[in-house]
């Protein structure tokens, strides 16, 4: 029995595995985004070579400058999109959100524990969630107060992960100065199937396990039954 599942055990390692990769996205026009310009600015990331579906998404930013929540960002792909920043700080007690200025080497994941939207101050190179709430930056600042459910892999997760991914930030009030996005790129994990041959060679040790078992089962019995016999 311990032979069987351990077995089974590396059939589950072996029929899906997992992939992860790095895409540096572009810097046009200096990275600079215009003081109170709703028009923004676009970057692109171009994803190809990876097989399977799409697990989750990180994002790693570098801006400097500016006033923090002032910004709104999200990354769009084939349609879909989360947003990254939305005013950080924002609510109904505060109407022009964190006055910090740029992002030091953050990642926004799924697996940070604090939304980005409540903190005053990142933490170089720390990792936050998205901030998610998808609505208009210019919305009234109690709207902001409402907690985003939006994650990476529920916006992304099973999609064809290879295309062009864009990357949108805009400065939503004037007076807070300019930030610059210095670097910024995506690390994409992928689920990924391993060949039917091999799942099904596995189940087909399975099965001759269980055959010699249950073998070895009747042997026992059988001899048992002959010694009675003799007695």
């Amino acid at each position: 029995m311990k032979s069987v599942t351990l077995l089974t055990t590396l059939m589950l390692g072996l029929c899906a595995s997992s992939q992860a990769a790095l895409y540096i996205g572009s810097i046009p026009n200096g990275g600079i985004i215009q003081d109170g310009n709703l028009s923004g600015w676009t970057g692109a990331a171009s994803v190809s070579g990876l097989s399977g579906s799409i697990a989750t998404v990180q994002v790693n930013l570098n801006v400097t400058g500016g006033y923090n929540g002032d910004l709104y960002a999200y990354l769009s792909y084939d349609g879909k999109l989360i947003p990254l920043l939305n005013r950080v700080g924002v609510g109904a007690g505060d109407s022009f959100g964190y006055s910090a200025s740029g992002f030091n080497n953050i990642t926004l994941a799924d697996a940070g524990s604090l939304n980005i939207h409540s903190v005053a101050s990142p933490a170089a190179n720390g990792t936050y969630l998205a901030d998610g709430r998808n609505i208009s930056p210019l919305s009234a600042p109690g709207l902001f107060d409402t907690t985003s459910s939006a994650t990476f892999a529920s916006t992304f997760g099973g999609m064809n992960p290879n295309g062009d991914w864009t990357l949108f930030f805009a400065d939503a009030s004037g007076g807070g100065g300019t930030s610059t996005i210095t670097s910024w790129s995506l690390d994409i994990i992928t689920a990924v199937p391993e060949p039917i041959n091999v799942a099904l060679g596995v189940f087909g040790g399975l099965f001759l396990i269980g055959s010699l078992c249950r073998s070895e089962r009747l042997q026992k019995l059988f001899g048992k039954t002959q010694t009675a016999e003799v007695e």
